[in-house]
């Protein structure tokens, strides 16, 4: 039986030819399609006559919708929604009026009812008039509309809201997608970085733990904390998830070895900001037990990379090793599996390698072996453990087990400077 849920912005074309394949597989008598039709068709069928209705219902159901009619409804109501056609919009919802308090994705998920997932794209018009209607999910408007950093759009839905005070978690949703825009209107709102009793609820957590990276926007966001009464801790990891140069420059002076220090997960992830175990850590290689420099390149710290080598970092400090041989990687396997590279290779950034062009200027050793151990944040769909032994750079992304966090370039750049399988 195969789980499917409709991408944010389905399309109906392409589930017609899905359910033309479908019907296909049941009339084939395969497995898979044939555990689909026991799970999701009400009645027992032939496969041999089945029709292409027996192969868009069990299509339909396996995407939770209760018809394939309203799986095209919901398909026709998000692309009205895309393209701002509120006139179509009002159409649908005028003859369908139930569609207004149902989510858009008939799944329950993040992105709401229609007015809830116009607000995700700040599409105002559509907004008003859903509002006008009776839509009545303006937190959930206000929440995803600061999200993602539509700003005009979230005010709007404040003022419609009766300007509200921001609930306790206003300020997560931004963390999450590291806005600096929508932390900052959050905190003008009245959002608070401490509560009642002066525990700290800033969800800093979730600013380190988010698969994001947009290293200014980081910066922005933790130092609006600060200024608005939170304390963070005063260590080397936390000056360079601040972005802050002076106060790394302050610890080096403190600690002359600070540039071949290891840091346990602990002091990356502080567990008393509410951080998590290392597989809820959003990141490519393991940071556990790691440098400066090896974070640097998963969190995209370029500027700080180059003071690093600035003040003498050696580009070929090892991991730490824990007592089942993992570990002893050097920050130029971190330039080939990263979390950067997940989001390039998704075309959100240049296809480049300036950490690795970087780490091999200053002399790091391609050929090197290590021995990794990685298991995915479960988001990503699997939670297996992989191991790998004896790997140098280049075979490490050879062999990782997830393309998506494969920096191609820079395995062709390690590959032109003498590195091997």
């Amino acid at each position: 039986m195969s789980a499917r849920h409709l991408p944010v912005r389905p399309n109906l074309d392409q589930l017609r030819h899905q359910a033309k394949d479908l019907l296909r597989a049941i009339r084939a008598s395969e497995p898979d399609a044939i555990a689909d039709v026991i799970a999701y068709h009400p009645e027992t069928i032939d496969p041999a006559s089945a029709r292409l209705a027996d192969a868009q219902l069990v299509l339909a159901r396996s995407y939770q919708a209760p018809s394939w009619p309203r799986l095209a409804q919901a398909c026709e109501l998000i692309d009205a929604i895309w393209r701002d056609d509120v006139d179509a919009v009002k159409e649908l919802v005028t003859k369908n009026p139930r569609l207004i308090h149902e989510e858009a994705l008939i799944r329950r998920g993040n992105w709401g009812p229609p007015l809830t997932y116009a607000a995700n794209l700040g599409h105002d018009r559509i907004i008003k008039m859903l509002h006008e209607r009776g839509a009545t999910d303006l937190p959930s408007a206000i929440e995803r509309a600061t999200l993602q950093g539509k700003i005009g759009t979230a005010r709007m839905l404040h003022a419609m809201a009766g300007s509200p005070t921001p609930p306790s978690d206003a300020l997560e949703g931004p963390a999450y997608t590291l806005s600096a825009s929508g932390t900052a209107l959050q905190l003008e709102l009245g959002a608070r970085v401490r509560d009642a009793d002066g525990r700290p609820i800033a969800p800093v957590h979730v600013v380190l733990e988010t698969d994001s990276r947009k290293p200014g926007a980081k910066h922005d966001i933790l130092e609006m904390y600060v200024r608005h009464g939170l304390e963070l801790p005063d260590t080397p990891t936390m000056a360079l998830h601040r972005g802050r140069i002076d106060l790394l420059e302050q610890h080096l002076k403190r600690d002359p070895r600070l540039l071949r220090r290891t840091f346990a997960h602990e002091e990356i992830y502080p567990p008393e900001i509410g951080c998590h175990d290392e597989v809820l850590e959003t990141q490519g290689t393991p940071l556990k037990g790691t440098t400066l420099l090896h974070m640097c390149v998963d969190y995209d710290e370029l500027e700080i990379a180059r003071w690093l080598f600035d003040r003498g970092m050696e580009a070929d400090v090892r991991a730490d090793v824990d007592a089942q041989g993992f570990g002893g990687h050097t920050a130029l396997f971190a330039t080939v599996v990263s979390q950067p590279a997940y989001w390039m290779n998704r075309g959100l950034s240049p296809q480049d390698a300036p950490f690795t062009r970087l780490l091999l200027d200053h002399g790091a050793d391609p050929t090197v072996r290590a021995s990794l151990r990685k298991q995915l944040h479960p988001g990503y769909g699997e939670d297996t453990v992989h191991e790998y032994r004896e790997v140098t750079p280049l075979s490490w992304g050879e062999r990782f087990h997830d393309e998506r966090f494969v920096s191609r370039p820079a395995m062709r750049l390690i590959a032109e400077r003498g590195g091997h399988s």
